[in-house]
């Protein structure tokens, strides 16, 4: 497997809306194993398609404090939600920047997994601010639009909240 560029802010792909997966080929396998790679090269938490300049509905999460239980979501839907959470969200296409945002604290996805069979994701706290964040990247969206008050710079962030 490979580590691939993670696309930034800026990039106008990270804005664009992907296109749904119709069947698992060798070069989309290889694309989510580059994916896994380098999400947990970057030490994120998830990963979605377009931030690697794939647009394709395709993203990757592992909130495990072991970091040995990556999730692959294929063609994901949010189905329910309910709830909320606010808290600080970074991104690894918005670099060394944090905000606070209110997300859903509970969620199910629909989706496939890599063998294209239906799966259901349930997800609270940290997973559903995860599963919304990387499905709305396959939306075209990223979370700096919902950024409540202003992006910190992550050292500035932390300082604050001392």
């Amino acid at each position: 497997m490979a580590i691939r560029n993670i696309r930034v802010m800026g990039d106008e792909i990270l804005n664009k809306k992907c296109k749904d997966v119709k069947e698992m080929t060798d070069k989309t396998r290889e694309l989510i194993g580059d994916m896994l790679d380098t999400m947990y090269e970057a030490d994120g938490v998830g990963l979605a398609a377009p931030q690697v300049g794939i647009l394709k509905r395709i993203a990757v999460i592992d909130v495990s404090e072991t970091r040995d239980q990556p999730i692959v979501l294929i063609n994901p839907v949010i189905v329910e939600a309910s709830g909320e959470q606010t808290g600080s969200e970074g991104c690894l296409s918005v670099p060394d920047k944090v905000g606070i945002v209110t997300r859903p604290n509970k969620v199910k996805v629909k989706a496939q997994n890599i063998d294209m069979k239906d799966i259901t994701v349930k997800g609270e706290e940290l997973l559903a601010r995860a599963l919304v964040h990387e499905i709305e990247h396959l939306d075209g969206k990223l979370y700096v639009d919902k950024v409540e008050g202003k992006l910190y710079d992550v050292s500035e962030f932390v300082e604050e909240m001392e």
